[in-house]
């Protein structure tokens, strides 16, 4: 991975976001204080930082038949790693605001695509096409 992303986020609870992005998601555990920590999410670094006071706003745009949260957060995967990961959340009895599905089968673009919230509230997505190169921006 050339450039990988660093995202920083809120949560309003440490050993929640440590369970859920340590165990449920399976990223390893980087750097950590009292008020941060950093995960390793497919090799991109995401900080937690604790914020008691957190009031996280809800919004949401229709797409196709679907509420989606905005804003959100997540990794595009192959599909072969994507349906690992549905499969795991799905063990882990995850929530999902929109379970896994395949958006504009048999259209350019094809992918899957899954959503669901961290103990704070966090929307993440997560996609995967089986060509990620050639269709991540297809239209």
């Amino acid at each position: 991975m050339d450039n990988p992303f660093h995202l920083a986020i809120q949560v309003h609870d440490l050993n929640e976001a440590r369970e859920f992005y340590g165990t449920v998601l399976g990223c390893s555990e980087g750097r950590s204080s009292v008020t941060w920590i950093d995960f390793n999410l497919y090799g991109h670094q995401l900080v937690c930082h604790l914020n008691t006071d957190m009031d996280l706003q809800t919004h949401s745009n229709p797409v196709d038949e679907h509420d989606v949260p905005v804003p959100h957060f997540g990794v595009v995967l192959n599909m072969d790693d994507w349906e690992k990961l549905a499969q795991r959340l799905k063990a882990q009895k995850v929530n999902f605001i929109i379970e896994p599905y395949i958006r504009f089968k048999g259209q350019s673009g094809e992918q899957g695509t899954m959503f669901f919230s961290d103990p704070s509230g966090n929307a993440i997505e997560f996609k995967a096409f089986r060509d990620i190169k050639s269709e991540l921006f297809a239209k």
